[in-house]
């Protein structure tokens, strides 16, 4: 099997400040560069800049060849352990950019490596690149790229080579004009800062896992519409139903079940109507106010809204077949991709963790969200999406705990409907 190499690096002249990315992919048997990407990302901090270049050169490898192998070569310790598994994602920014990261290819294909900052110096020159452009009011460009210069003359001149760390034994010239995308001081003070707040707690007279008060989505999907029996696509860019009589006695239905339980202490609910409905009914029994999040609303299926599976698969067939393998496939005619969805869910989902910490809150959504929050939170891969059964007026629940771990303690419970 062909293996890849992605070289990625982010720097911010501040932090946050002025930021950008570079990322390389590397032939690993000839050493040959095969494809640079860069970009100046406006004000942000490094971590964000880092996993950003990690994005970006995840995708170029996917779109070279998306049954290779890639090994991921970094010299943020952060990512590297975060994506590796071995560090929980804390900080709210970087998590959805992880979770992007994580499905550009299946899990078993990428590994991690960290690297020095000197044997990074192709993928650092390309994120200065990127920095100098944007100080100019420019966007880097390919054809402004000598970052080549830095590392790929090298490589190019060196025999092929098999061995997971021959590429990097190999010596690489130096640039005394080459700036580090971060100043020393500041690589410093973030190790010595992600060790202390990343790195997990072991041995002894280790602090233990917070396992305290957890904030808690219970998460409902709306009741039926007239569309819902039918089997439609329906997401945000169609007609908009309300609920039908039938939608309207689930959500009361829910409603007791909920006031019963007595926990739920904010009601927050996709735009869409019939989010905004079911939740009404509920809140009006519960005595709380409903607020509306935009990022739970439901994937734009463009095209196939209104359609049901079987003319989609007839009116478009290469793009359903697509749209089933590749969770950044977009339904005909502009919609919504599984990878957008994930990227829009998930920094909802940081948001509101943040600001409702310790709470139990119900979020009242459609089945694209709330199956991509459970996966999510069981770290699964986007397949596992097709995986999930939700019916209309179901209720979910995930709690989410201090220490950046989750737990996934119901899914699609209908009995209060019965």
């Amino acid at each position: 099997m062909r293996e890849l190499i992605v070289e990625a690096d982010g720097g911010s002249r501040g932090n946050p400040g002025p930021a950008g990315y570079g990322a390389v992919v590397i032939d690993a048997a000839t050493g040959e560069t095969l494809a640079e990407a860069a970009e100046y990302l406006g004000v942000t901090t490094n971590n964000v800049a880092e996993y950003s270049g990690l994005v970006a050169g995840l995708r170029a490898a996917r779109d070279l060849d998306p049954t290779a192998t890639v090994r991921v070569r970094m010299d943020s310790k952060l990512v590297v352990e975060q994506m590796s598994g071995r560090w929980q994602i804390k900080h709210p920014a970087m998590r959805p950019l992880a979770a992007e990261a994580r499905a550009i290819l299946p899990p078993d294909q990428v590994t991690y490596e960290w690297i020095p900052r000197a044997e990074n110096k192709h993928a650092d020159r390309l994120a200065n690149e990127a920095m100098d452009a944007g100080k100019r009011g420019e966007q880097w460009s390919p054809s402004q790229s000598t970052a080549d210069l830095d590392a790929g003359a090298a490589a190019r001149s060196a025999a092929p080579r098999k061995g997971r760390g021959e590429l990097r034994d190999q010596p690489r010239p130096t640039l005394a004009q080459t700036t580090p995308a971060t100043t020393p001081d500041t690589d410093d003070i973030r190790a010595a800062r992600n060790v202390a707040s990343e790195a997990p707690a072991t041995g002894a007279g280790a602090a233990p896992p917070d396992l305290g008060t957890p904030t808690t989505f219970v998460l409902l999907r709306h009741g039926e519409t007239p569309l819902t029996p039918q089997k439609r696509f329906s997401g945000s860019g169609g007609s908009d139903p309300a609920l039908s009589d039938t939608g309207r006695h689930q959500a009361d239905r829910v409603a007791t079940a909920l006031a019963a339980r007595g926990t739920v202490q904010d009601v927050i609910a996709s735009p869409l109507a019939r989010c905004r409905e079911t939740a009404a009914i509920v809140a009006a029994r519960l005595g709380l106010d409903v607020r509306i999040e935009d990022g739970l609303r439901e994937t734009d299926f463009g095209a196939w809204e209104g359609l049901t599976f079987a003319e989609v698969r007839d009116r478009y067939p290469d793009d359903m077949s697509a749209w089933l393998s590749s969770p950044d496939a977009e339904p005909t005619g502009g919609g919504e991709s599984f990878e957008a969805v994930a990227h829009r869910v998930a920094a909802a989902r940081d948001k509101l963790l943040a600001a409702h910490t310790g709470r139990t809150v119900l979020l009242v959504s459609h089945v694209t969200p709330i199956k991509t929050l459970v996966r999510l939170a069981l770290g699964a891969p986007p397949e596992a999406l097709f995986r999930m059964e939700l019916s209309a007026a179901s209720l979910s629940v995930v709690a989410y705990y201090g220490d950046g771990n989750a737990s996934v303690r119901l899914l699609n419970d209908t009995s209060p409907l019965r």
